[in-house]
């Protein structure tokens, strides 16, 4: 069996190539120019949802998209020439090798979360727990965290942009897990509780990748401004997606830590104890919840609220990497 975890290792190594090509194909979309070759002609919209809805895309191409809820897709249309499928503004095609592209990438993102599924089962199977009980097994899984939440807002948004942060995120995360020890170990008695392991952790996990879309979005709404892509939402757009993310963490933290209070009344007789990831993970609750606070009762939106996201993220990375700092009762190695 440690040799069948050995080798299932290098599926490690696979998930970072294919996150980098696929951080790759997502540049070449997001960067790439159209050529001009005749002056601009009139706009049609096409709705690709179950509603039309009529929008103005900002500096976006046929992979931008103007509602959340229904993707608009913008096609500059050439005046009818016989014979002529050109799209003014560009080649023939070129939104349509943009979006092939585009679909590439989610097959190697989908191919990078596959090969981590199978390293983490085959480490399941190894030491009949979930892979939680050690920063190796929780960097991968916050990896593939990363890769999930991503993946089913870039399947349901298609904002390609996010690519560009969220990715190189969740390659290092993987590249530091092959830093760490790899080695299997018995629990510490703290963690014998399989099914708590396996919940309170597996909830912060998705709660974590969760967050680093939000951070994602955050800092190119900040950075929008200075980047002349022209595949990049608006603004609005991103604060939106930033928010929808931060929706989905904050309930996940907050089931985490109550769980996390049950395991410790289990394992060390209170549910409380000011523990330095305790305490990591109660400021990072408190900051998800001031912005989610902020953003519906005083409507704060723009630059403050990204900047909340990010504070947020850097949170969640310290409540990690944190218990290698000032130890407590988490350290497990």
């Amino acid at each position: 069996m440690l040799e069948t975890l050995q080798t299932a290792q290098y599926l490690i190594a696979v998930a970072i190539v294919f996150i980098v090509i696929a951080l790759g194909i997502e540049i070449s979309v997001v960067t790439r120019r159209r050529k001009v070759t005749q002056a601009p002609s009139p706009k049609v919209l096409v709705a690709v949802g179950p509603q039309a809805a009529e929008a103005e895309v900002d500096g976006q191409e046929a992979l931008g998209t103007s509602s959340l809820d229904h993707p608009i897709v913008e096609a500059v249309v050439a005046p009818n020439v016989p014979g002529s499928n050109t799209v003014a503004g560009g080649t023939p095609g070129t939104s349509g090798t943009r979006l092939l592209r585009s679909w590439y990438a989610i097959g190697f993102i989908s191919l990078a979360l596959l090969a981590l599924s199978g390293y983490l089962g085959v480490r399941m199977s190894v030491t009949g727990h979930g892979p939680f009980s050690n920063q190796h097994e929780f960097a991968v899984s916050f990896s593939w965290g990363i890769l999930l939440v991503f993946l089913f807002f870039l399947l349901r948004h298609r904002v390609d942009a996010l690519s560009l942060v969220v990715l190189p995120v969740a390659a290092v995360l993987l590249v530091y897990s092959m830093s760490l020890d790899m080695g299997v170990k018995p629990l510490v008695p703290a963690l014998q509780n399989k099914l708590l392991l396996t919940l309170h952790v597996g909830f912060a996990i998705v709660a974590y990748g969760a967050a680093c879309v939000s951070f994602g979005a955050a800092v190119l709404y900040l950075l929008r401004p200075y980047l002349s892509l022209r595949v990049l939402p608006r603004q609005e757009i991103l604060d939106e997606l930033g928010y929808r993310a931060a929706v989905v963490t904050f309930p996940l933290l907050t089931i985490m830590i109550l769980l996390g209070s049950v395991w410790a009344q289990t394992a060390w007789g209170r549910y409380w104890g000011w523990d330095p990831k305790e305490t990591a993970a109660l400021v990072t609750w408190l900051i998800y919840g001031a912005y989610l606070h902020a953003r519906v009762a005083r409507n704060w939106r723009g630059n403050r609220s990204a900047w909340l996201l990010i504070i947020g993220f850097l949170a969640v990375l310290f409540a990690y990497f944190g218990n290698h700092f000032f130890g407590g009762l988490h350290s497990y190695g």
